[in-house]
């Protein structure tokens, strides 16, 4: 049975042996750990693995003796070194209290992570003498420091508005490089980077800033449109040559200079306007004659089309379109009255009617009453409206007609049942209170033709006076020196109106006056008659 007992006790002995062994292996590095640093372990950056306070001490004593700093700028690299600000190492219990706070049980486990220490007080050094070094820096001298720019919107080109980069300078802000180089010298970091810790002054506005882009491209956008006018043959664009001088920005909001924008509303008005100026007819009687009065033309709706711009600019769109008019003409170009007109020749007292370039009527007509000053005002106009069956009121008249078409307030034409003639000189003595009275058929025709808007053009033309109406002129000058007799001071106004009537006659009109000898003769004598009458006597002045 011996040998059986012998087996069973030599394991236990293996086992203790092995506990043993574990805890010397695991208990000597242990306690080694009480006096010196884990595995893995760094102090401000340093490795102080297995090293005790001592050999930490000397070590930082000798790094500070050759200590020195690499200062990185954007141009230049600059040194501080650690004799130049009294660089001294200050221990006191730090570094043996960075020990002590370690785990030496927790071994095992530091040979697999690391733990970096970070200590404050383990050097010393004159404030006052780096913040002085540091001002002597090349980078810090006054000359060498250039301000910042911000990035900014640039001037409008033909290829528009572009961002212009931020210029980021060499200007440093002095309190943040003294507290970098401060940190930089308690860690006994080798370099430093015054880009990596915020030393320099920066823009306040980069090319990234949100509102640079909006506002820039808000610009663009405004500026990218293009606006043509059509304008019958003739076209006009407005483009960002002209309406970049309208942009306004005011931070991130960019607005349109309305006051600009409607004084080239209104430029558009001063160059395309034909209203309220002077129209060329070339009449049916083969004359030219100018038109200086009336309201007929095309007229710019100037604050319409500056609402439009408005509006077009900020659709970002470019288009083709016509201007916006509060009136419109038949036609664009030198004669803004096309070929749709009616031509009212006052002095022929005879009119034509033409629609699309062809004669549609042709008549006399009695115009307004100048012995009553009923004159018919001449002039281009545009037909107001038309109306059947209507009554024309004024004072002390009501006359109905089958058709009334009224162009220059409530002057227009009608017809007028009750003559019986028209044309020749019935104006003069027994014409209308102002309007073209037409014969029925002519007024109907007219009528059924005409649109509203149509001009109507109404001139006087000497020299195409009717035959009739001459041969009543002159038979009415024939009368009025007949009239004469015998000359004394009293004839002297009908010898006046004879003068006056005869002058007003065309040279064949004048023909027909077989008397004028007798009212030359009647001049003669009145004139005779008034050098005879003495001149009256002065007043006597009354003293004063």
């Amino acid at each position: 049975m011996e040998p059986t007992e012998k087996k069973r006790k030599f394991p236990v002995k293996i086992v203790v042996l092995i506990l043993v062994v574990a805890s010397v292996v695991y208990f000597g590095p242990a306690v080694y750990f009480h006096s010196h640093f884990l595995p893995s372990t760094t102090l401000n950056g340093m490795s102080v693995s297995g090293k005790t306070q001592k050999q930490v001490e000397d070590m930082i004593t000798e790094e500070i003796d050759r200590y020195a700093l690499q200062i990185e700028t954007r141009g230049e690299t600059e040194v501080l070194n650690g004799a130049d600000i009294s660089l001294a190492p200050e221990f006191g219990d730090s570094i043996l209290n960075c020990m002590k706070a370690q785990n030496p049980y927790i071994w095992p486990a530091a040979l697999f992570s690391s733990q970096e220490l970070e200590e404050e007080t383990i050097v010393s050094f004159d404030k006052e003498k780096l913040e002085s070094k540091a001002d002597e820096f090349s980078f810090m001298l006054k000359k060498n420091q250039k301000s910042p720019k911000d990035a900014y919107c640039s001037d409008y080109s033909e290829d528009g508005y572009k961002i212009i980069p931020e210029e980021l300078g060499s200007k440093i802000k002095r309190n943040q490089l003294v507290s970098t180089l401060s940190e930089a010298v308690n860690n006994l970091k080798e370099t430093v980077s015054l880009e990596e810790t915020d030393c320099y002054v920066k823009p306040n506005v980069t090319s990234e800033d949100e509102t640079l882009k909006k506002v820039t491209n808000t610009l663009n956008q405004y500026t990218g449109v293009t606006l043509t006018y059509r304008i019958g043959e003739k076209k006009e664009t407005l483009d960002g040559s002209v309406t970049h001088e309208w942009m306004r920005v005011n931070g991130s909001e960019v607005t349109i200079d309305e006051e600009a924008v409607k004084d080239y509303a209104d430029s558009l008005a001063s160059s395309y306007n034909t209203v309220f100026r002077k129209h060329t007819l070339n009449t049916s009687y083969q004359k030219t004659v100018d038109i200086t009065a009336g309201d007929y033309g095309w007229k710019v709706d100037k604050e319409g089309e500056k609402e439009q711009i408005l509006k077009d600019i900020k659709a970002g769109k470019s288009l083709e379109r016509e201007l916006i008019y509060s009136q419109t003409a038949n036609s664009h170009g030198e004669h803004d009255y096309g070929d749709t007109y009616v031509e009212i020749n006052l002095t022929a007292q005879h009119l034509f009617f033409y629609k699309n370039g062809s004669l549609i009527v042709e008549s006399d007509f009695v115009s307004g009453n100048l012995s009553k000053n009923y004159d018919t005002p001449t002039g281009i106009y545009g037909l107001t409206y038309k109306q059947e069956d209507a009554v024309l009121r004024g004072e002390n008249y009501a006359s109905p007609v089958d058709y009334w078409m009224p162009y220059c307030n409530n002057v227009g034409m009608h017809d007028a049942s009750w003559r019986r003639s028209f044309g020749g000189s019935i104006y003069k003595t027994s014409g209308s209170h102002g309007c073209i009275n037409l014969p029925a058929s002519a007024a109907k025709k007219i009528f059924e033709n005409i649109e509203q808007g149509d001009p109507v053009i109404v001139y006087t033309l000497p020299g195409t006076e009717s035959p009739a109406a001459v041969a009543q002129d002159a038979a009415r000058v024939v009368s009025l020196i007949n009239s004469i007799g015998a000359v004394t001071l009293e004839s002297e106004p009908v010898i006046t109106e004879a003068r006056k009537l005869y002058n007003a006659l065309p040279p064949s009109g004048q023909a027909q006056v077989p008397n004028y000898d007798l009212l030359l003769a009647s001049e003669a004598e009145l004139a005779a008659q008034k050098a005879q009458i003495p001149p009256a006597a002065p007043v006597e002045q009354q003293p004063q």
